[in-house]
């Protein structure tokens, strides 16, 4: 009987030597368990479920363990909000800033950036218009909830980076990126119409904070934003994030938004001049990916480049180039209150999320399909002649 019994204390013992030390973790040790078993989820702590297994920060002691049990186990994949870490002399290190936060209003440089007047073919634009009841996710480092610009267009806000689990009403941005993106798509010149205006000023926007203060997000966090985003009502998905190579998560999770008619932007990344840089999630034939363009609307050299040469002509196909659109000294909304100076395909991917939200075309059967069509059509081809590497379809403007 006591032989019998052995294997059952040493299981016991086992469990309970590293539930005690399943919080022990470093910045690296996520992992995506693949198993749906319930002693395993208790056993490691879940940080989110999904349907083929949950994701977990692991120990060295229960990744060992989980191999003598033969559970498998794989890294989960970081990726990085854009512009990060680029060294390209001509793409913004710093924010130029144009504005602190003070007692008395601090007006930007212009109430209109040059980036929206562009997509609005109309260079004496004062003020922006539409996106009304066009709900527009943001999977970014949040935002700066109190922005006189801003305050009006949250409607969601949830952090899915901390610790554990998901914050709601916390989404603090640390880092001014998503902030800044979150201007380009909905800023609404504030109450007292001061401020600046961005691509669709009447949109809703959900926040959901995916990156860390650092810029880094976990696969997972973003997954699950991206998943929750198409079940809350989000029509459209802007991540300017991305990583050199495909994360299953969020493939699974981007073709689930689909499915649900969310049409979903990303940027193209910041690594070129190279034939097929472009950067996942953006590569994903799913999500439409966005490159940057200048003032006099060229592509700078940095904005990542598709693969759009070796496949079909105007038909999306994975690591392709879709658009592109403002991404050089674009000047936002910023985390001091303020307003900054950016560039990046992460300026250039929200102003097509915003022009998605000015036109949405909420009528049709499949509103994402339909909207993401619209958009096609109203490109203006760029050099070199065609779809190509470079561009894409070329510069979607009104």
């Amino acid at each position: 009987m006591i032989t019998k019994k052995t294997p059952y204390f040493v299981v016991i013992l086992l469990f309970f030597a590293f539930t005690q030390v399943s919080y022990a973790t470093s910045d690296d040790t996520r992992y995506f368990v693949k198993s749906t078993s319930g002693w395993w989820k208790k056993s490691f702590g879940v940080r989110h479920n999904f349907d083929n297994g949950f994701t977990s920060d692991l120990t060295d002691f229960q990744l060992r363990v989980a191999k003598i049990f033969g559970v498998d186990v794989e890294p989960v994949k970081k990726l990085n909000v854009l512009p990060s870490q680029s060294e390209k002399s001509d793409l913004s290190q710093e924010p130029i800033i144009s504005g602190k936060a003070r007692a008395q209003r601090v007006k930007p440089t212009g109430q209109v950036p040059w980036g929206v007047k562009s997509v609005y073919n109309d260079p004496l634009l004062s003020k922006s218009s539409g996106g009304l009841n066009v709900n527009v996710a943001i999977l970014d480092t949040g935002i700066l909830k109190t922005h006189l610009d801003l305050k009006d267009r949250i409607k969601t806000c949830k952090d899915f980076s901390g610790p554990v689990g998901i914050a709601n009403g916390k989404c603090d941005d640390k880092n001014g990126h998503g902030t800044h993106v979150a201007g380009i798509i909905a800023a609404d010149g504030g109450s007292d119409g001061l401020g600046i205006y961005g691509m669709a000023p009447e949109a809703n926007l959900f926040v959901y904070k995916v990156c860390s203060n650092n810029g880094t997000c976990w696969a997972d966090d973003i997954a699950i934003a991206l998943r929750m985003a198409a079940d809350d009502g989000a029509n459209v998905v802007n991540m300017s994030l991305g990583s050199d190579s495909p994360s299953q998560l969020i493939t699974d999770a981007t073709s689930y938004a689909v499915s649900k008619s969310v049409l979903v932007v990303a940027a193209a990344g910041n690594d070129g001049p190279y034939v097929g840089s472009i950067d996942y999630p953006g590569a994903d034939s799913n999500v439409v990916a966005v490159g940057a363009v200048d003032k006099n609307i060229q592509i700078p050299d940095w904005s990542s480049r598709g693969n759009n040469s070796t496949s079909i002509p105007f038909v999306i196909e994975e690591k392709d180039i879709e658009f592109a659109a403002p991404g050089v000294n674009v000047e936002s909304t910023w985390k001091d209150g303020g307003y900054a100076i950016l560039s990046g395909t992460s300026m250039a991917a929200p102003h097509i999320a915003g022009l998605a939200a000015k036109e949405w075309q909420k009528d049709s059967l499949n509103p994402a399909s339909a909207t993401r069509e619209l958009l096609q059509n109203l490109t203006a081809d760029l050099l070199p002649i065609g779809d190509d590497n470079d561009s894409g379809f070329g510069f979607p403007h009104l």
